[in-house]
């Protein structure tokens, strides 16, 4: 070959390669694939910290957070097919169906476009067939969970850390009495409005809160140590050395399919 000959092949070399770059460069990106996304689920008894552990997840990996009991209260207000199927069943007494609640998280999936990463569910599943149609739904879109975390303490201290939480109602800022008090008594730092105390912020109420949390919840965690999901946190830590601890299994465990 010549050195001109080689000169234009060079040269139709370079065309070709531009031309794939251009090519490239014009595709829209595919986003995050589920391999690297974080779905997980978040377990604990009232007052554990979920509330506060979160809204952190969320915003460190870009997941958006299903708080179940926020939802459904969310789809009753805006009357969606879903939430007049649950207020007909709520009004009547009843207990809200796992399909709807199963729905209302996939609606979620389906439409809500901070889950496209992936989503950190708080306050389901409470029982075993729970998960086990919160599986079948996942498994339909091709996903599966990364982790489960379970928020352990012991219930003494659980109890007086609740009965001293103050709650902001409009934003759902929590204070607590002896641990992280307002700067001025029974005051929201941010706006100055009045903070409260939960009615069911008491003992007798919350020692029973405890009991059906265990009793419903211990089958579940047994579900999700079979599969190899289940892992335990000291939620008696403070608040930074338990995000640390959480960190640690989503950036270790969020690659697994």
């Amino acid at each position: 070959m010549g050195a001109s000959e080689e000169l234009e092949y060079l040269k139709s070399l370079v065309a070709k390669l531009n031309e794939k770059i251009r090519s490239l460069e014009s595709k829209p990106s595919a986003g995050p694939t589920p391999a690297t996304q974080l779905r997980t689920i978040l377990m604990g008894p009232p007052g554990a910290g979920k509330g506060t552990q979160a809204p952190r997840i969320k915003d460190e990996f870009c997941v958006c957070h299903l708080a179940t009991g926020d939802l459904l209260r969310e789809q009753v207000n805006q009357q969606t097919p879903l939430g007049v199927a649950a207020k007909k069943i709520m009004d009547a007494g009843g207990l809200v169906s796992d399909d709807i609640m199963v729905g209302i998280i996939q609606d979620q999936l389906d439409n809500n476009k901070e889950c496209k990463n992936g989503f950190v569910l708080d306050g389901f599943p409470r029982t075993v067939p729970q998960a086990q149609k919160l599986d079948g739904m996942l498994e339909s879109r091709k996903e599966t969970l990364n982790s489960v975390v379970q928020m352990q303490i012991d219930d003494q201290l659980l109890i007086s850390r609740i009965t001293g939480r103050l709650i902001h109602p409009s934003s759902g800022r929590t204070y607590h009495r002896e641990f992280h008090p307002p700067k001025k008594p029974m005051v929201d730092d941010v706006t100055g409005e009045p903070l409260i105390q939960r009615s069911d912020d008491n003992v007798e109420t919350l020692r029973k809160r405890l009991g059906a949390f265990h009793s419903q919840t211990g089958p579940v965690v047994d579900y999700y140590k079979a599969k190899g999901l289940w892992h335990g946190i000291d939620a008696a830590q403070s608040p930074p050395v338990v995000w640390e601890n959480l960190r640690k299994i989503f950036v270790g465990g969020a690659g697994k399919q």
